[in-house]
């Protein structure tokens, strides 16, 4: 009888809850705090930096009475326009709560600090400085590179990592403020803007980058130079199979060889840990494929995020132009 009941539940139609908010110009980018899920930044492309608290909207999804949401509101508590202009980059850490990064297309790089008081954790606007704690300098004998995405270190409080246009990746540390302590061409001096860039959660030595011509590399970071250096180290690993850009990158969240890229043609999962075997031919007629592709999916129209479950192994979540989906590669 319960094999039975369990073949019918199968047969119904999943129904996704949601819930929407309005927001002020189109959503460039949206991030959620790793410690407390209920805060949620955007960034506008209307130049503004906007953050929102969820809680009482999760409540609701979670089975809560509905006039939790009759009195929550709808309007984000805190607005930043001190940007110059709209950005893409955007980071919550995951080892300082509350703190911020965000990054923009003038290259400019502001760190935020989201602090509540000990005996309570309701965020208001007066936890937030006008002004950026930290940011980066500009000067007028050459225009800054567009911060395509910025990342926080995996093990370093003050450490991040920015993708920049012109092929560069920099490594920051805030305590050294306005100045790249690494810095590295990884396009091979084709100046291809860097799209997206991912930190190895497992490996924090490990760096992947994602440009704007199809390629993907990977980036063992002590060995990149000083900021000062001309010369730019070779990567661990370069795959150039796409034709498309490089929309998302990001490492699997307990396998530390394993990534998934997505490009405007669909979503591609790697393991690196396999090393081609130069004694197999491949009759397959998938010519210039690497060995460490493990599975595409092209169920999607111009891919822009991919995302693993962090509750369920080996599933994806991915946003595009076609729609949200969810799924589970066959062969993981």
């Amino acid at each position: 009888e319960e094999e039975e009941e369990e073949e019918e539940d199968l047969d119904v139609d999943p129904i996704l809850e949601h819930y929407s908010l309005s927001h002020h110009g189109g959503v460039n980018r949206i991030r959620v705090m790793p410690q407390q899920p209920s805060i949620v930044s955007t960034w506008s492309d209307a130049g503004t930096v906007n953050l929102y608290n969820i809680e009482s909207i999760l409540a609701t999804l979670n089975g809560s009475p509905k006039k939790n949401l009759l009195s929550s509101s709808k309007d984000p508590f805190f607005v930043y326009s001190g940007h110059s202009t709209e950005g893409y980059a955007m980071d919550w850490s995951k080892v300082t709560e509350g703190n911020l990064a965000t990054g923009d297309c003038d290259g400019s790089i502001h760190i935020w600090n989201l602090a509540s008081s000990s005996t309570s954790k309701t965020w208001t606007n007066s936890s937030f400085n006008v002004t950026p704690t930290y940011s980066t300098p500009t000067t007028n004998a050459e225009t800054p590179p567009s911060i395509e995405d910025i990342q926080w270190s995996p093990t370093e409080s003050t450490v991040l990592a920015t993708g920049e246009c012109g092929g560069y990746v920099r490594i920051y540390d805030t305590r050294c403020s306005g100045r790249p302590m690494l810095s590295t061409d990884v396009t091979e001096g084709s100046g291809v803007d860097v799209n997206v860039i991912a930190w190895n959660g497992l490996v924090s030595n490990l760096l992947a980058s994602g440009a704007d011509d199809g390629t993907f590399s990977v980036w063992d970071l002590r060995n990149f130079q000083s900021s000062a250096s001309s010369s730019s180290p070779p990567p661990l690993a370069r795959f150039t199979a796409h034709k498309k850009p490089i929309t998302s990158l990001e490492w699997h969240p307990t396998d530390e060889s394993m990534i998934v890229v997505s490009d405007e043609d669909g979503t591609y999962v790697y393991d690196l840990s396999i090393e081609e075997d130069e004694d197999v031919k491949d009759d397959s007629g998938g010519e210039g494929l690497p060995p460490q592709l493990l599975f595409v999916h092209c169920g999607s129209t111009s891919t822009k995020e991919v995302h693993w479950h962090p509750q369920v192994v080996s599933c994806l979540v991915t946003t595009s132009l076609s729609g949200f989906s969810a799924f589970i590669p066959s062969n993981l």
